[in-house]
C-alpha cells in the first residue's frame, strides 16, 4: 500500500518507531511532523466547529457548497492557527545562532 501511494505521489510521514528501518527524511517533512499537533487542531476545528464531515451528498455541487460554506465560516474565526516554518528553515534546531 505504501509503495502504491508513493508511486501516486502521496507520501505518508510517520515518526520512527521501534523495529522500523531508519530512512532519510526531508527537512520540510521533519518540520511538518513537529507541527502535527497544530495541523490536527485545524482539522478538528474544521470538523467540529465548521461541521465539515462526510455526509453522502446526493450530488457534487452540494458537496462543494457545503465545503465552501465551512471554509468561509473558518475564515471569520478571530484566532486561526498558523505554521511559521520560515525561521526553522533558516535556523534549524541543530545549529546554534549567536
Amino acid at each position: 500500500l505504501f509503495e502504491q501511494f508513493f508511486i501516486d505521489g502521496v507520501h505518508l510521514i510517520t515518526r520512527l518507531k521501534k523495529g522500523m528501518k531508519n530512512a532519510l527524511m526531508l527537512q520540510h517533512d521533519k518540520i511538518m511532523l513537529r507541527k502535527r499537533s497544530l495541523i490536527e487542531t485545524v482539522n478538528d476545528q474544521l470538523k467540529n466547529i465548521c461541521q465539515i464531515e462526510h455526509t453522502r451528498h446526493r450530488c457534487f455541487p452540494n458537496f462543494i457548497i457545503n465545503l465552501l460554506s465551512a471554509l468561509a465560516a473558518f475564515s471569520f474565526f478571530d484566532k486561526k492557527p498558523s505554521i511559521n516554518t520560515a525561521e526553522e528553515f533558516l535556523y534549524p534546531s541543530f545549529l546554534t545562532v549567536a
